[in-house]
């Protein structure tokens, strides 16, 4: 009961995110530039919860996303769902309890998404990219999703530990006996 709780939880947080994006966000950005608040949800489902569930959702949120703003289907489920399954990588080498370590995979996790995501639209939708362009947007939007990723931490590691606790639970004494 609880997980479908979580997960019930997990889209509504997902349409909000989109609410935010479509419209709050349309309003308040910088440059034109708005920040990517699915590559931070899908980081946080994958670091808390486990791979299977962040690249799940990063496929189905990536396909809502494709279906509703993308020019071609997959650009943005393949991007999300890579940052579903790389989550898990994170979680097994660096530590979610400092704020530094979070930031630093918000980084690395929007770098990796908008530059598969400008590879794919080059190959795919043959969309010209000009880089002195791409890294100004890549710059700015980093540097919006840190700053909200600051903002959200505390809430973010609260129902994260909450997550982990219910599909990862405590398994310590189960590889002693």
């Amino acid at each position: 009961m609880k997980k479908t709780i979580i997960n019930v939880s997990l889209i509504l947080t997902a349409l909000l995110i989109y609410i935010l994006q479509a419209n709050f966000f349309s309003w308040f950005n910088i440059a034109g530039i708005m920040p990517n608040l699915f590559v931070i949800l899908i980081l946080f489902i994958g670091l808390f919860a486990n791979r299977i569930m962040g690249g799940m959702y990063g496929l189905v949120v990536g396909l809502f996303l494709d279906f509703i703003i993308g020019s071609k289907i997959g650009i943005y489920s393949v991007g999300l769902g890579l940052i579903g399954f790389l989550s898990a990588i994170f979680d097994k080498n660096f530590s979610k309890d400092s704020r530094m370590t979070v930031m630093l995979m918000v980084v690395v996790a929007t770098a990796i998404f908008e530059v598969l995501s400008y590879l794919l639209n080059y190959v795919f939708a043959s969309i010209h990219v000009e880089i002195l362009n791409f890294i100004k947007i890549l710059v700015i939007e980093i540097i919006f999703n840190l700053i909200l990723t600051i903002i959200l931490y505390p809430l973010i590691q609260k129902f994260g530990y909450y997550i982990e606790n219910e599909y990862k639970g405590n398994k310590i004494l189960t590889r002693y006996f």
